[in-house]
């Protein structure tokens, strides 16, 4: 080894000794400095706040509350009634020997039903006929002797006690012409009511008794029942607190209008009242009335049970709402609003009374508000409402209207 090799050993050794040194320390400063930033960005992460959800629209069918007409209803349970109901029954005894129908069938009135065996009645006919006219030529022999007797009786040829037998014996047998004469007319009656007519026109129910049987008058079974059902009755019974004014508008000249809604269609039914009972039942507190129907469809049928609708009068420009729109809360019956920006509001109404799908708003709303009838039970008051779908002009509010009273102008029907 020479000198000059000597110290340029230990300059080669420390390089090669302090590079890995230096190495760790970059690394260990890299990873500190990273560790910093991490740990700065995770703190202000957390102390960054986060970003407040909007709330959501509410979807909401809505309409408008509008101004019309609103008759007054009377609602009732009412049952159907024949407008007359007769039990045929003979009113002589004989063999039945033909029925002249078919059950079910429609009959009028004076239509033959039934013939009962006419020979007794027909033989007792002409016996009685037979009396009478043996007693008229013994009567008009009676009032000639009379005659006679009082015209000798004035010339003195017979006693006057003679004549006034004669006259005597002559009333008497008038009046066994006029005995004589409503025995025929007894047996007249008994054989044309061996011929069984019928005695209203309706339709025949089943029939009770065959032919080939034996009838007696005044049985306790009947033969046929007819039933008269055009026009037909509905009774029905109301309150007695409407009594008057059923009684006031009935007195206005017109026909109060009915309606009946059989339970097999729905479809409405239109008569008009026709009576009103003298009395009202003290054990239910209500008044029978009766709506007569023509019923040529044959729709109501005997012993049906059917809701009665009685209109009263027509009160004007009422404000109308569905009657679906209308709530009931704590506070007692509420609607569901929109403001002019379009936010959900609850207003507090009074309803006078409802009919058919519509209530009458006696107070608390205006015609042209924006009603809710649909969503209500998403709605908070401040609520921001989404409209889905609309009534007629119901996108925006309507201007100009005022407070509404839902009194309005009443007229009659």
């Amino acid at each position: 080894m020479t000198p000059n090799s000597t110290p340029s050993a230990p300059v080669r050794l420390v390089s090669m000794t302090c590079t890995p040194i230096l190495r760790t320390t970059l690394v260990r400063t890299t990873l500190v400095c990273t560790t910093l930033v991490c740990t700065t960005l995770v703190f202000a992460t957390a102390c960054a706040k986060p970003a407040t959800p909007g709330k959501p629209t509410v979807p909401v069918t809505v309409t408008l509350a509008e101004l019309g007409d609103a008759p007054y209803q009377v609602t009732a349970n009412g049952i159907v009634e024949p407008l007359q109901s007769v039990a045929v029954q003979s009113q002589v005894g004989g063999v039945l020997t033909a029925v002249k129908f078919k059950e079910g069938d429609e009959v009028q009135s004076g239509q033959v039903l039934f013939e009962i065996d006419p020979v007794p009645y027909r033989a007792a006919l002409q016996q009685a006929q037979a009396v009478l006219a043996r007693d008229q030529a013994q009567s008009a022999n009676a009032q000639r002797d009379a005659d006679r007797y009082a015209a000798l009786a004035q010339r003195d040829f017979v006693t006057r006690s003679q004549a006034d037998q004669a006259m005597s014996n002559a009333t008497a047998l008038k009046a066994v012409l006029d005995a004589d004469k409503a025995t025929v007319a007894t047996a007249q009656f008994n054989l044309d009511n061996a011929t069984i007519r019928a005695p209203v026109s309706g339709k025949t129910g089943a029939l009770l008794v065959r032919q080939g049987n034996l009838v007696r008058s005044n049985a306790t079974t009947a033969l046929v029942q007819i039933n008269q059902i055009h026009p037909i009755l509905v009774r029905f019974a109301v309150p007695e607190k409407e009594l008057q004014l059923v009684q006031q508008y009935s007195r206005a000249g017109a026909a109060l209008r009915a309606t009946a809604r059989p339970a097999h269609d729905g479809a409405p039914v239109v008569g008009a009242l026709s009576f009103v009972d003298n009395g009202v039942d003290t054990t239910t507190g209500t008044v029978t009335l009766k709506a007569r129907f023509p019923n040529d469809d044959n729709r109501l049928w005997p012993g049906q049970f059917m809701p009665v609708t009685l209109d009263l009068f027509v009160q004007t420009g009422a404000v109308l709402v569905p009657s679906v729109s209308v709530q009931t809360g704590q506070d007692g019956l509420f609607v569901w609003i929109l403001d002019d920006a379009g936010k959900a509001q609850l207003r507090l109404v009074t309803v006078a009374r409802a009919f058919g799908e519509k209530s009458v708003i006696a107070s608390g709303l205006s015609a042209g508000e924006r009603v809710v009838v649909d969503g209500q039970s998403r709605l908070t008051v401040g609520a921001t409402a989404d409209i889905k779908t609309v009534g007629a002009a119901a996108k925006a509010p309507a201007a100009g209207a005022g407070k509404a009273d839902g009194r309005g102008a009443q007229k009659a029907p």
